[in-house]
């Protein structure tokens, strides 16, 4: 039998960790700068905290692993929001945290859905959560540190969509005129458009298989039903990113896909040519009765998730040239006859103060180790024989000069310090206990 990955699922082999490790290097260095803690949440969890009430999105009806354990009825997450606003209410955050609590997460979640490009079942996220404090400003600057990120890596392709929800009033009286203007062609429309239609209508309009049916040419505009405490709220949004210098447009007719969304909502998407049905890069808004419905006080909170896989595609489709090759060796431990466990002993040496080594632990030719010190562009070659080990010695080639000294074991560090400026980039324990 030949074992696959299970579909929607794949291995992130060694020779592209390089990359995932520089953007998550670069999330966690702009989200201190943005003030922003790192909150780790259960892969899975009780299932009540995705399946709330009468939820009409397709994550919870359609998408989620759920599992039953004995009683307990448990599911894998689909998303990071609700897991962290759960962690907040549980761990009393809200007590022990100036507020707002700025925290971002990064991570596996799962979903049940037809894999393609930049879509797996198993999938890798990054998002951000302001929770504590109600203010267009917070809005604003989740929106910028988002951005920053996109643009930070090179991605030149975007734009940035917002919108607004309103309030619970605008939202209710707008819900009952879309109930209004679908009633004669809800039974035209498609099965899940059947359940949105009472469930939350504002779906409707973020159909992709009903999206041309002639009802959603005339379908009323949300403007028309907001607050003016909402339209206040969303002015002061759109005039904070005006501020930052960050292009948007308005498109009414963003929802986004959970129900638990208030006042404003914002897509960023790729307008590249090779993004196709896959453009959204990161999206997110603001939640209202979140912190409440687990619990803790009446708090509101704002959010955005960006999907890793995607971000990647991209970075590659627009030839981003963030990435950096991935790190090569500074020292390669050759040996020859049976010279036992120095090579070894040598690699730990050169380890320990910082440099990148590996060493020959087979029995092969002078040429074979040298194909080695080729492909792994090792920048020092170290050779030891049974010659050496009886002298305590070995011969080092500095690769770039052809320079070649032969040391006592006692001045290898010195002599790589030289032949490598002393300014290699140290990794060691010592080093990073001070």
């Amino acid at each position: 039998m030949a074992y696959q990955t299970p579909r929607g699922t794949y291995d992130i082999l060694p020779t592209e960790v390089s990359k995932w490790q520089q953007i998550e290097d670069l999330i966690r260095n702009i989200c201190t700068v943005y003030d922003y803690s790192e909150i780790r949440t259960p892969m899975f969890e009780d299932t009540s905290v995705f399946k709330r009430e009468n939820d009409s999105s397709d994550m919870v009806n359609k998408e989620m692993y759920t599992f039953q354990m004995s009683s307990d009825s448990l599911t894998l997450r689909p998303e990071g929001t609700a897991g962290v606003i759960r962690s907040f209410v549980q761990n009393k955050m809200y007590g022990s945290m100036e507020m707002p609590a700025k925290l971002y997460y990064i991570g596996p979640m799962f979903r049940h859905e037809r894999p393609q490009k930049g879509r797996q079942r198993q999938f890798n996220q990054f998002g951000v959560e302001n929770v504590g404090v109600k203010s267009p400003l917070a809005d604003v600057e989740t929106i910028a540190l988002g951005y920053s990120l996109v643009k930070t890596i090179g991605l030149q392709s975007i734009k940035v969509l917002i919108n607004t929800l309103g309030d619970d009033e605008s939202r209710n009286a707008y819900k009952e005129a879309l109930r209004a203007h679908f009633k004669d062609h809800v039974e035209e429309l498609c099965g899940d458009c059947k359940r949105r239609y009472d469930q939350n209508p504002l779906r409707l309009l973020d159909c992709k298989i009903d999206k041309d049916h002639p009802s959603m040419k005339d379908v009323p505009l949300l403007e028309d039903y907001l607050t003016e405490e909402s339209k206040a709220y969303f002015k002061a949004v759109c005039e904070g990113l005006e501020a930052l210098d960050i292009p948007f447009e308005v498109d009414q007719r963003l929802v986004r896909g959970l129900d638990y969304y208030t006042h404003t909502v914002f897509e960023v998407v790729s307008t590249h040519e090779e993004a196709g049905s896959q453009s959204t890069i990161f999206a997110g808004g603001r939640y209202d009765g979140l912190v409440n419905y687990f619990g803790g006080p009446e708090m509101s909170g704002v959010g955005f998730a960006i999907g890793l896989e995607r971000l990647l595609l991209m970075a590659q489709a627009e030839n981003c040239e963030f990435f950096e090759e991935e790190a090569t060796l500074d020292v390669y431990v050759m040996s020859l006859g049976n010279v036992g466990i120095v090579p070894l002993q040598i690699a730990t040496i050169c380890r320990s103060a910082g440099f990148i080594t590996d060493f020959n632990i087979q029995d092969r030719s002078m040429k074979s180790q040298f194909k080695s010190v080729d492909r792994k562009q090792a920048k020092v070659c170290i050779i030891v024989g049974e010659d050496e080990v009886k002298n305590k010695q070995v011969n080092l080639k500095h690769i770039e000069s052809q320079t070649q000294v032969t040391i006592t074991f006692d001045e290898i560090i010195d002599t790589l310090d030289h032949f490598l400026n002393e300014e290699h980039e140290c990794h060691c324990h010592e080093c990073e206990g001070e």
